[in-house]
């Protein structure tokens, strides 16, 4: 390959492509004289490896691009919102059982991420990896949170023998 110049017809964009120069975006792309690459990989002279992080699938804008940010982005905030408003209750201990039931809104909170991200085609910045990835993540977390909410001493909701008897032989 040999330096074109600006504007000659086998470089109408006005690049140059030189062999092991550094690309427009500062990347290295080794190409050899038959013009693949030292991958192996047949290129043409000006195409690149990627070198971006793709956005995850459904991370565009959940409402129209002209509606104000929050419209954006609410199946972030809605998460954000049950998530906050659990560890409020945590917190601020309002009535008796409020760990329990404030736990539970923080794992509700990760459930309805995950169904958001499962019945939505667009979640915005919920979306953080891929979908399979993020419904997986949100819903194993959300689930455990709720299990052990239910489960917290003393009077627990919910009594799973198995996991008393693995308790006691750690404890004792």
């Amino acid at each position: 390959m040999t330096s074109g110049t600006p504007g000659t017809p086998g470089n109408p964009d006005g690049t140059d492509a030189v062999e092991g120069a550094d690309a427009v975006d500062g990347t290295d792309t080794v190409v050899g004289t038959d013009g693949a690459a030292e991958d192996g990989v047949k290129r043409g002279p000006r195409q690149q490896l990627t070198t971006d992080t793709a956005r995850p699938e459904g991370g565009g804008r959940a409402a129209p691009g002209d509606a104000p940010a929050p419209a954006r982005q609410w199946p972030l905030l809605t998460v954000l919102v049950l998530a906050g408003l659990g560890l409020l209750v945590v917190g601020t201990d309002p009535f008796p059982q409020s760990f329990r039931i404030g736990a539970i809104l923080v794992g509700a909170a990760l459930l309805t991420g995950a169904a958001l991200r499962r019945a939505l085609p667009s979640v915005g910045m919920l979306a953080v990896r891929s979908r399979f990835t993020d419904m997986i993540t949100y819903g194993v977390m959300g689930s455990l949170i709720v299990l052990l909410a239910l489960m917290v001493q003393p009077g627990p909701w919910l009594r799973i023998p198995f996991l008393e008897d693995v308790l006691h032989l750690t404890v004792t």
